[in-house]
């Protein structure tokens, strides 16, 4: 029988964890585009981080086994060389960004796919490079887009969203350090990153912080209008499952072209 103290105790205790938990932090600063959000957040980055590096190394480990993974060596190169460029620009939304441990590998797969895990664990397939045929511009738009949204924090966002929604037996047991709570976080961030597509709030201001990044590195920005082109043709007018949610094509295509310009002063200064 349940302790009738400890019966009214705990929904007290939980929700006292649940205050103490919450913070509203800025993930970044603010850039050239402007993105000065500020957000909600209910678990700490460490956290998140530490999850995404698990779920990254056991992805990678399956893609090994299946003969999946840097199968083109010069393709690799190729894309190690474009994210590099764009990661030495993380500083300019944040400093800490300049620490941590980026990670980028190739997916053999007909996927148009392409994703960046909490703490810059990241990964294109070939069917986005192969398929689109992308130049290196698109494919520094398409991987600038997806660190934007590790440097946000978008996963992290979600997961808070989620255990805000969801609050359980789970959740509690990540708030309260008891159980399975590790496991139950790689699952969730997981959920979030992979299966979960991202609001609209969060695809525009990984589409401004995307174009940003590329044109400091030197890549062209208006790129990201002629890769979102190719993903809605490839797409039979519409994006592809996983930017189901997504602005639709025409105001991502307005937005962009606005986003470019704007950022087009970077763009020429990092080619001189």
């Amino acid at each position: 029988m349940t302790n009738p103290l400890l019966r009214n105790l705990l929904p007290a205790a939980l929700a006292a964890t649940v205050a103490v938990a919450c913070q509203t932090v800025q993930t970044t600063a603010g850039g050239t585009v402007g993105v000065d959000r500020t957000q909600m957040m209910m678990v700490s980055a460490q956290e998140v981080e530490q999850a995404s590096r698990q779920q990254y190394q056991q992805m990678l480990a399956e893609a090994r086994s299946k003969n999946a993974l840097n199968r083109d060596p010069a393709q690799l190169q190729r894309v190690r060389t474009i994210v590099s460029r764009l990661t030495a620009q993380a500083g300019a939304f944040r400093q800490d960004a300049m620490r941590w441990q980026w990670e980028v590998n190739v997916f053999s797969s007909d996927e148009l796919n392409a994703w960046c895990m909490a703490g810059g664990k990241m990964a294109i397939y070939t069917g986005l490079i192969d398929r689109l045929k992308l130049s290196d511009d698109e494919i520094a738009a398409v991987m600038g887009h997806e660190i934007a949204h590790a440097l946000r924090e978008h996963a992290r966002e979600k997961v808070s969203k989620s255990m805000v929604t969801g609050l359980g037996v789970s959740v509690a047991g990540a708030l309260l350090g008891v159980g399975s709570a590790g496991q139950d976080l790689m699952n969730t961030v997981a959920k979030v990153t992979f299966e979960l597509p991202n609001s609209r709030e969060y695809e525009i201001e990984a589409d401004r912080m995307g174009v940003e990044l590329a044109a400091r590195a030197g890549y062209d920005p208006r790129a990201a209008v002629t890769l979102w082109n190719k993903m809605a043709s490839a797409s039979n007018g519409g994006p592809p499952q996983w930017l189901s949610t997504h602005p639709s094509h025409a105001t991502r295509q307005r937005e962009l072209t606005e986003y470019s310009a704007r950022v087009m002063p970077l763009y020429e200064r990092a080619r001189r």
